[in-house]
């Protein structure tokens, strides 16, 4: 028992990154890096193609390495569950959304929720502002992050 409570929460981390051309290029690296593994393991005699596959392999890391560094990243934690009733409590529907199905306002909710989950101290205010201000695409990620590592299940259901 005392190793099931000790397991860590899960986390999710949401990548900000505003240079494309970091984001495409790293993109390709890793994709170049992926062909080139596959066709070295599909020759294992070839010492130039496992040579390709580890100089492409050293590119990816570095062009991910490039991303990392122009990229702010923001974590978000699974809540306890009772906090996370508790939470979706505290934002019920109206009854418009309510009669659509909702189980939390809409408006109101997704602000606490990334606010909740946040592991840089994000104050509500603060992410009211981005999930308002930022493009939809956007705003629409940072929710996925906060919402997405709420549902994560890490534990499987055997075949007795």
């Amino acid at each position: 028992m005392h190793r099931l409570r000790q397991r860590p929460r899960p986390q999710n981390k949401l990548r900000i990154c505003d240079d494309d051309q970091l984001r495409q290029r790293d993109q390709e690296a890793a994709q170049i890096a992926q062909r080139a593994r596959i066709f070295a393991e599909a020759t294992p005699a070839d010492a130039a193609a496992e040579q390709r596959a580890s100089e492409a392999e050293a590119a990816a890391d570095q062009a991910r390495a490039e991303l990392d560094d122009a990229s702010e990243f923001l974590t978000f934690l699974a809540l306890p569950r009772p906090v996370l009733e508790e939470l979706i409590a505290q934002h019920p529907p109206t009854e418009q959304q309510a009669e659509e199905g909702a189980i939390f306002n809409a408006d109101t909710f997704p602000a606490a929720l990334v606010s909740a989950a946040s592991r840089d101290g994000m104050s509500r205010e603060e992410a009211d502002e981005l999930l308002t201000t930022w493009s939809a695409p956007d705003a629409n990620a940072l929710w996925e992050a906060a919402w997405q590592v709420q549902q994560e299940s890490r534990v499987e259901l055997g075949k007795g």
